[in-house]
């Protein structure tokens, strides 16, 4: 795997937009199938798919086109070592280790995460803790935990990065945290020390990472989590969940979603779960075509780790000073980031996103699941969010800013 430097320098300032080079032919050589005119930024989303994951996902139907698991023939052999290679891929990335870990594959990280906290045993934890800045998909589920477990649920500040949290209220807690908020694009600074802190007292931690696996893996390896969980689509793969847990937390699941594959016994009131930790987690037939497309992700992805974190960070802070030169808006990010959520003053966020629209530019516009903060706590309307990834080039930002300025300008 590529170092991660260039992930480091996502989050680091550049001076001059001129370091960012004129898009070329070869800057999208892998998303040949974009028009020029297309401006995609909504990579927050889920990521436009490079070529070799586009011809993986076609040479699965063309090719083999088979089931894996438990399967004696030859094309379901193939399947079944391409998926074995993607979860190996997947611990590789982020630096942990097979035999305390276990990489499973579900719907997307809403998934994967009530997969794990609607089977977590009850009476395991004294509260539940995380903080007012996550996306539903953590905030809606410690919430349904806390109920079904009766324990309390903490909601704690996270400021500049840092989740402040005493370490009283992480005995025997059960803490869900994203790496990397979707609003703001910043970072969890203190993500390896919450999770030794929480493990010193007896609790666990398990780690949000759709939006930190593409732009900031440097904040997720080594961390020793006891899950993580993101998507595949928001990391040039195709549409799928990832969760990759300890096998110690795999095993202490009280499985309720239980069917076909989980099991190594079944008798008429009674089953034995398969040996393989990564089952619990998957009952029934696997998406095999979008698990090997993801593989062939990775293996893109780790080629050019750095060159993309490098070119996302000159774009991001582009993008961020040219938004913020603007009138009438807001920038409510408070740095450049992969991702920068707006505020436009004199006209509604859903019509702005729509005018972008029209002139072939694709950006997301709302509260972006995260409703408590946005809404609720920060009393914010609809926002517009602008989120880069590997396809985008200097002519999309110049494009982007160009059509915002002539249209904040005319309000």
């Amino acid at each position: 795997m590529a170092s991660s430097g260039g992930i480091r320098s996502l989050f680091t300032r550049t001076p001059a937009a001129s370091a960012v080079p004129a898009a070329t032919p070869a800057d999208r050589a892998d998303f040949a199938y974009l028009a020029d005119r297309d401006v995609y930024l909504d990579s927050a989303c889920q990521t436009m798919r490079p070529q070799p994951v586009i011809d993986a996902v076609t040479a699965y139907y063309t090719e083999d086109n088979a089931c894996g698991g438990r399967v004696r023939y030859d094309a379901g052999r193939r399947v079944d070592e391409q998926v074995a290679a993607t979860r190996a891929a997947v611990l590789g990335m982020l630096g942990l280790s097979r035999q305390r870990y276990a990489c499973s594959f579900t719907l997307n990280t809403t998934y994967g995460l009530n997969l794990l906290l609607h089977q977590l045993p009850a009476g395991r934890y004294r509260r539940v803790v995380t903080t007012h800045t996550e996306h539903n998909s953590v905030f809606l589920a410690t919430m349904a935990f806390a109920r079904r477990t009766g324990i309390p649920r903490l909601v704690v500040e996270r400021t500049a990065g840092v989740v402040q949290v005493d370490d009283d209220a992480l005995v025997d807690a059960l803490v869900v945290v994203s790496a990397m908020d979707n609003v703001h694009g910043t970072v969890t600074a203190n993500l390896a020390d919450l999770v030794a802190r929480t493990h010193r007292r007896g609790g666990t931690v398990i780690v949000d990472a759709a939006q930190a696996a593409p732009h900031a893996l440097a904040a997720l390896r080594g961390t020793a989590a006891d899950a993580v969980c993101f998507s595949a689509h928001k990391m040039y793969g195709p549409s799928l969940g990832v969760v990759v847990a300890s096998r110690d937390l795999l095993a202490a699941l009280e499985l309720t979603f239980v069917g076909g594959g989980q099991v190594a016994a079944v008798t008429e009131h009674d089953f034995v779960p398969a040996d393989e930790p990564h089952t619990r987690l998957e009952p029934g037939l696997q998406a095999w075509a979008e698990i090997i497309g993801f593989g062939a992700a990775l293996r893109w992805f780790a080629r050019q780790e750095d060159a993309i974190a490098q070119r996302e960070g000159s774009l991001a802070a582009r993008l961020y000073d040219g938004l913020q030169s603007l009138p009438h808006l807001r920038v409510v990010s408070p740095a450049a980031s992969a991702v920068v959520s707006v505020l436009p003053e004199r006209v509604d966020a859903h019509r702005l996103a729509v005018f972008l629209a029209k002139a072939h530019i694709s950006v997301r516009s709302g509260h972006f699941c995260a409703h408590h903060w946005l809404a609720e706590r920060e009393a914010l309307p609809p926002l517009v969010r602008f989120s880069l990834g590997a396809h985008n080039t200097g002519a999309d930002v110049d494009r982007a800013l160009e059509v915002m300025g002539r249209m904040m300008r005319g309000l």
